[in-house]
């Protein structure tokens, strides 16, 4: 049973960093896609940052060159770290990972933005 644990989320200011934890139970190696997405009140979820299997990772236009993800495969953990964050940053973000049909959400972890 995948598991998905995330953590790291909080309240900052505009400007402020943080960075975000996702702990996967099981090897990140099988997975075809490991990413980060988030929802914001009255929005659709969208995708932040996210691993492809191709090797190549993808970011959302309006976090693009401010937020980088990365993984350590030794500690089964995917990683967001979110620079200059802006107050339209707020949102629940979601850990995501995908093996052929089978995909899974974590639980989500809150980050607000104050201006």
């Amino acid at each position: 049973q995948v598991q998905l644990v995330e953590s790291g989320g909080g309240l900052v200011q505009a400007g402020g960093s943080l960075r975000l934890s996702c702990v996967i139970s099981g090897s990140i190696f099988s997975f075809n896609v490991m990413g980060w997405y988030r929802q914001a009140p009255g929005k659709q979820r969208e995708l932040v940052a996210a691993f492809i299997s191709s090797g190549s990772t993808n970011y959302g236009d309006s976090v693009k060159g401010r937020f980088t993800i990365s993984r350590d495969n030794a500690k089964n953990t995917v990683y967001l770290q979110m620079n200059s964050l802006k107050a339209e940053d707020t949102a629940v973000y979601y850990c995501h990972v995908v093996r052929g049909e089978f995909n899974k959400w974590g639980q989500g972890t809150q980050v607000t933005v104050s201006s």
